[in-house]
């Protein structure tokens, strides 16, 4: 199993703050990676640096073996690195069909043409078919996208990533806000995506309990430092780990 995405020495200073420092990691290609730790321990800053948001102070990233440091997140998702949430081609007005048929249709650089059979579009509306299968957002294929509950457009936008073909999924607590009813059907929808075995995952999330279930290897973070890493098993029992909760956040 080859590393997907890797970082070096990666840091991020405001000012005197250093949000992330000096961090090193390898991200092993369609593995389940979840980084942990307190409020302030520069989770979501790193998730920026691999996503193309944000830009190193120092240090260098690494997709596929290629440098993508001064890469842009758009150049990135071009490249198969998907993030959460940061989707801005949601169609409130369209249905969910089309927004992900939308989606399947930009991957593949096919624009619609006015005469064209319409046979030449069923592959789109086949793979549409599919990854609302994939999300459980089948029955609401017809629905608005403005109509959908919190928890369905998490679902669509995840839905739309998957369409984008992205390789590797940087998902950025996919439970935030939701309603204790919403939460499982996020969890299955991960949980779905990881069976399927032909992705990488990268998540942030506070519900240790969904972290320790799923997760390949987790990463823990600490005032910017990496401080451990290792599988759901070997954090739960590290004491440097332990120290680092229970002495409070950062």
């Amino acid at each position: 199993m080859g590393v997907i995405m890797e970082t070096k020495d990666v840091t991020v200073s405001f000012g005197g703050h250093v949000a992330v420092d000096q961090v090193s990691v390898q991200i092993l290609e369609r593995k389940f990676t979840s980084i942990i730790g307190p409020n302030g321990a520069g989770k979501t800053t790193f998730f920026n640096l691999l996503s193309g948001q944000m830009k190193p102070t120092n240090g260098s990233i690494y997709f596929k073996g290629a440098d993508v440091t001064k890469r842009s997140a758009t150049e990135r998702t071009r490249l198969g690195i998907g993030r959460s949430f940061q989707i801005t081609n949601v169609f409130p007005n369209l249905t969910v069909f089309e927004n992900v048929r939308l989606a399947v249709q930009s991957q593949a650089k096919v624009r619609y043409q006015m005469f064209a059979h319409f046979n030449q579009y069923k592959q789109f509306q086949e793979k549409t078919d599919e990854i609302l299968a994939l999300v459980f957002l089948q029955d609401k294929a017809n629905s608005l996208a403005m109509n959908l509950a919190h928890g369905e457009k998490r679902k669509l936008e995840i839905a739309m990533l998957l369409a984008l073909e992205t390789e590797l999924l940087l998902l950025d607590e996919p439970t935030a806000g939701m309603s204790l009813e919403e939460v499982p059907a996020i969890i299955d929808v991960i949980h779905e995506i990881k069976q399927q075995g032909n992705r990488t995952i990268v998540l942030i999330e506070h519900k240790m309990d969904m972290i320790m279930g799923m997760s390949d290897e987790v990463l823990v973070l600490y005032h910017g430092e990496l401080i451990a890493k290792g599988t759901p098993n070997e954090i739960v029992h590290n004491e440097i780990v332990q120290s680092a909760y229970l002495g409070g956040g950062g």
